[in-house]
C-alpha cells in the first residue's frame, strides 16, 4: 500500500513537473514572439507557468476524478459499449437492458471527452494568462495577446502531453496485469 502511494506521488510529481518545463519553453517563446522583449518575456515564462502548473495540477486532479467516478460505476457500461461496438448487441437489447432509447454506449476516453478536456484547460488557461500578463505588463493589449495566442499554443502541447501520460500510464498498467497474471 505505502510503494502503491509512494509510486502514485511520484507519477504525479513527473507529470505536474514535465508540464511545468514545457509551459515555461511555449510561454517564453510566446511572450518574446509578440513582445520583442526577452526580459519581459522570461518575467511572463517564469511567472505565467508558475501560476498555471497549480491551476493544471488542480484541472488534472478535477479530471481525473471525473473519469475514476465514470469508469467505476460503468463496468457494465464498458462491456455494453464493447459488444455494441463489435455490434453484438441489438439496439432491441440496449433498450430492454436500460429501458430508455438514446443510450451512449462510448468508450473512456473517447474523442468527445477528450476534446471537452482540452476546451476546459484552454478556457482555465486564457483567464490565468490575460492575468498575469497584464499585472506584468499593465497593457490590456499586449495581455489579451499574449492571452489568446499563449493558451492556443499550449493548450495543442497539452493535449499531447496529456496523451504521452495516458499512454505511459496504460503500458505500466499493462504491465502491472501482466505480473501479476504469470
Amino acid at each position: 500500500m505505502v510503494r502503491l502511494l509512494i509510486s502514485t506521488a511520484r507519477r504525479l510529481a513527473l507529470k505536474i513537473a514535465s508540464y511545468g518545463v514545457m509551459h515555461l519553453v511555449v510561454a517564453v517563446l510566446v511572450a518574446f514572439a509578440i513582445t520583442r522583449d526577452w526580459r519581459l518575456a522570461l518575467a511572463v515564462g517564469v511567472v505565467e507557468p508558475f501560476f498555471q502548473t497549480i491551476a493544471y495540477s488542480i484541472h488534472d486532479r478535477v479530471w481525473h476524478r471525473i473519469e475514476r467516478r465514470r469508469m467505476l460505476s460503468s463496468l457494465e457500461e464498458a462491456s455494453e459499449a464493447f459488444t455494441a461496438r463489435l455490434q453484438i448487441m441489438a439496439p432491441e437489447e440496449q433498450t430492454r437492458a436500460h429501458g430508455h432509447h438514446g443510450h451512449s454506449h462510448a468508450l473512456p476516453r473517447s474523442f468527445k471527452q477528450v476534446a471537452v478536456k482540452s476546451v476546459t484547460y484552454g478556457l482555465m488557461h486564457f483567464v490565468v494568462a490575460v492575468a498575469v500578463a497584464f499585472a506584468l505588463t499593465q497593457n490590456w493589449r499586449i495581455a489579451l495577446a499574449i492571452g489568446i495566442i499563449e493558451p492556443l499554443v499550449q493548450t495543442v502541447f497539452f493535449t499531447v502531453h496529456d496523451r504521452i501520460w495516458t499512454r505511459i500510464e496504460a503500458k505500466k498498467a499493462q504491465r502491472a496485469a501482466e505480473m501479476a497474471s504469470a
